[in-house]
């Protein structure tokens, strides 16, 4: 074989994996990774009868359920490093009161600033009916993102801690906010607050 033809070949053999890698990136990858976030993504249900409690958790948090005095870990063990959890605890109500109050609210709010918290979020909001409060910030240290959910009934309130793990920190933040947003208690909700009548005289239009 001559050098033209030798020289030939590999020009050939390279073009060859250069256009198999950009089918490979450009058409397969994304779908592939798309598929994966859809299945990371996907809910099943949950309930532990004995700690009263109902919710839907994502695939890619799901794996590991332990049941502990006090609290409940949900967790995807993987084989390097460490994966997303979920732990849930629980602590009696001796207000009885379903909603938080101004000065917990405002706490709560102000922490990421009063504590110097990377990334941190905070939403004042409702989850099943019930008074809720939801934030996120970023673990410096461990290097992933944090999302607590506490949750307010008349008998107690319910904290959800959800840590991404080493994971995709998007995706997975996702995962943590999807699943803590479907905690369900027992019992019936508290009716929604009625609407505020607005004072003043309103102007008819003749």
């Amino acid at each position: 074989m001559n050098n033209q033809l030798r020289v030939a070949l590999y020009i050939l053999a390279g073009g060859l994996v250069v256009l198999g890698t950009e089918v490979l990136l450009v058409r397969w990858y994304p779908g592939h990774h798309q598929r994966e976030v859809e299945a990371t993504l996907k809910m099943q249900p949950y309930s532990n009868d004995a700690f009263g409690i109902q919710m839907q958790v994502a695939n890619g948090i799901a794996g590991k359920f332990e049941v502990m005095p006090g609290s409940l870990r949900i967790s995807h063990p993987i084989f390097w490093g460490q994966g997303p959890s979920i732990t849930i605890t629980s602590q009696p109500n001796p207000a009885g009161s379903s909603e938080f109050s101004p000065q917990t609210i405002a706490e709560t709010e102000t922490e990421g600033a009063r504590k110097g918290l990377l990334g941190f979020q905070f939403d004042h909001t409702s989850v099943n009916g019930r008074d809720a409060m939801i934030t996120e910030q970023y673990d410096s240290v461990r290097r992933w993102m944090v999302v607590t959910a506490n949750i307010i009934a008349p008998d107690r309130i319910i904290q959800a801690v959800c840590t991404t793990g080493g994971e995709d920190q998007t995706v997975y933040l996702q995962a943590c906010e999807n699943s803590l947003r479907t905690i369900q208690l027992p019992g019936s909700p508290p009716p929604p607050p009625p609407p505020q009548q607005t004072s003043g005289n309103v102007e008819q239009v003749k």
